[in-house]
C-alpha cells in the first residue's frame, strides 16, 4: 500500500500544495487558537472556488479568522458590514457623471475585490442580498446593462449570528445554496480559552494583523486548483456520493433534500481533502468529511422534527451511516 502512495505522489506533485496548507495554518495559529476545522474548510473552499457562510454567536473570532485568512493570500480584501439601510449600489458600485469627459463612468463598489467578508449578511433586506446572487454564482456584476467580470480568486465569506434575530432578514434557500459550506463555529474549550487569554496578554498592544504574512500567491493558487482537478475518484465513490444525496430527498425527517449541486460540491471537496492529505485518490473518509458543512444549509427539517430539537447534523449523520461504505 505504501508503494502505491509513493507512485501516486509521483504521478501528481502534491508536496508543494501540502506545504502551502501547513504554511497557511501556521500563520493563522500565531493569532487564532483552535478553530482547526473552520480553517481547514476555508482552505478547501478557496481551492474549489466556493463561498462560505459562517454562523456562530458574537465574540468567537468568526470575523477575525476570516479577515486573517485573507491576509495569508497575496490578494485584495474588502469588508462590507450589512445593515438594514444598505442598498445594492453600496455593494456593486454606481455610475457617476464625469463632467470632464461628458459621460458616465462606473465607480466599482467593495464587491470588486478578491476575498470579500460580509459581516452579518442577514441584516440587509432581500433586495441587497439578491445583489450578491450574480456575483457569487457567475463571478460578474451587471450594472446599467453593462457586465463587469470579477478578478480571480473571488471568494465571499459571510457571517451571521444565529440567536439575535430581531431586525434580520433570513436568507432564502436559493441564496443559501450559493454557499459551498455553512460552518457552525462553537465556543472554545476551557484549555483553548486559557490560551486565548494568554495570547492576548502576551501580545500587549500589538495589532494581531501585523503578525500575519501572505504565504500563497494567486499564480500558485491556480496551479494547486489544477492539481486538485487531477485527483482520481473511482466510480464506486461517485455512486456513494449520489446515494447519500438521494437519501436526503426522501428521508422522513427532512422536508427538503439536497440538489445535484450538493453532489458536485461533495465530489469537488473530497478531492481537495485528499490532495491536502498528500493523496491523489479519494476515499470514503474524504466524502464523509465534506458532507455536514455542504448539506447542513441545503436540507430542511420537517417542522415536527425541528420542534423535537433534532438537528440537521444528526440527520445527515444518520443518512451517512445508513449507506454502505464502498470497499
Amino acid at each position: 500500500m505504501e508503494n502505491n502512495d509513493l507512485n501516486f505522489d509521483n504521478r501528481i506533485p502534491l508536496e508543494e500544495l501540502k506545504t502551502a496548507v501547513i504554511a497557511i495554518r501556521e500563520e493563522l495559529s500565531k493569532v487564532i487558537v483552535g478553530q482547526q476545522n473552520f480553517i481547514e474548510l476555508l482552505i478547501v473552499a478557496l481551492f474549489v472556488d466556493g463561498h462560505v457562510l459562517i454562523e456562530g454567536v458574537p465574540g468567537i473570532a468568526k470575523t477575525i479568522t476570516a479577515k486573517l485568512f485573507s491576509k495569508t493570500l497575496k490578494t485584495g480584501f474588502s469588508r462590507i458590514q450589512f445593515t438594514p439601510d444598505l442598498m445594492p449600489s453600496d455593494i456593486l458600485g454606481t455610475s457617476i457623471f464625469n463632467v470632464k469627459e461628458s459621460e458616465f463612468e462606473f465607480k466599482k463598489g467593495p464587491i470588486f475585490s478578491n476575498v470579500i467578508l460580509i459581516d452579518e449578511i442577514n441584516r440587509a433586506p432581500a433586495k441587497t442580498q439578491a445583489a450578491l446572487f450574480e456575483t457569487m454564482e457567475e463571478r460578474q456584476a451587471t450594472v446599467d446593462g453593462k457586465t463587469y467580470k470579477m478578478t480571480a480568486p473571488f471568494m465571499v465569506l459571510a457571517t451571521q449570528n444565529p440567536i439575535e434575530q430581531e431586525g434580520t432578514y433570513a436568507l432564502p434557500e436559493a441564496q443559501l445554496d450559493r454557499f459551498l459550506f455553512k460552518v457552525k463555529v462553537d465556543y472554545p474549550s476551557v484549555d483553548e480559552e486559557v490560551k486565548i487569554i494568554q495570547t492576548h496578554h502576551d501580545r500587549k498592544s500589538r495589532n494581531p494583523e501585523d503578525s500575519i504574512q501572505p504565504v500563497l500567491l494567486p499564480k500558485k493558487l491556480v496551479e494547486y486548483k489544477n492539481i486538485i482537478h487531477e485527483v482520481v475518484i473511482e466510480e464506486k465513490i461517485f455512486k456513494y456520493i449520489a446515494e447519500i444525496i438521494a437519501k436526503t430527498r426522501n428521508h422522513p425527517h427532512l422536508y427538503l433534500g439536497a440538489s445535484p449541486r450538493a453532489s458536485i460540491a461533495t465530489m469537488q471537496c473530497s478531492k481537495a481533502f485528499a490532495a491536502m492529505k498528500g493523496r491523489d485518490f479519494v476515499t470514503p473518509e474524504d466524502v464523509k468529511k465534506a458532507l455536514v458543512p455542504i448539506l447542513n444549509h441545503r436540507v430542511i427539517l420537517t417542522p415536527e422534527r425541528e420542534m423535537e430539537g433534532i438537528t440537521t447534523e444528526s440527520v445527515i449523520q444518520m443518512i451517512t451511516e445508513s449507506v454502505e461504505i464502498p470497499r
